[in-house]
């Protein structure tokens, strides 16, 4: 596992500006609810563990697209929404780098059929509700 992208490569290579789209933002935040909810209805076993932590990350992923979205910006490289976060909030060191570790072991699921272990739910499942809201807070703020 490497480390968060450049933010200068993502922004010569995988960044564009766009306009700011409030409704477009509203849905995204309104997928993620949704989909935390559903994350949440389920109970976590081995068997769905992977799962839930995929889930998770995706939730993640489309708040952080939401906050590109507000801040006029679009990324083709879902490495960039880490990249632009961790550049904007610096003091959320250790968000950006579970973030990245998420996706790393989501990226490892779907092309490598590589499953995600239980410890890593039980050590970070509180990381991830903590992390959700704190990036909704950055939208809504």
């Amino acid at each position: 596992m490497s480390d968060i992208m450049d933010w200068k490569l993502c922004e010569s290579k995988f960044i564009r500006k766009v306009g700011k789209d409030e409704e477009k933002i509203a849905s995204i935040l309104d997928t993620a609810e949704k989909r935390l909810a559903f994350i949440k209805s389920n109970e976590v076993s081995i068997e769905n563990v992977s799962f839930i932590v995929e889930g998770y990350y995706e939730i993640v992923k489309e708040m952080l697209v939401a906050f590109l979205l507000k801040n006029g910006l679009k990324s083709s490289n879902h490495q960039c929404l880490i990249s632009y976060f961790y550049k904007e909030h610096p003091d959320y060191e250790f968000e950006a780098k579970l973030i990245f570790q998420m996706s790393y072991l989501r990226n490892r699921l779907n092309y490598y059929g590589e499953k995600i272990d239980m410890e890593f739910y039980n050590k970070n499942k509180e990381e991830f509700g903590k992390l959700i809201n704190l990036i909704k807070g950055i939208i809504l703020d």
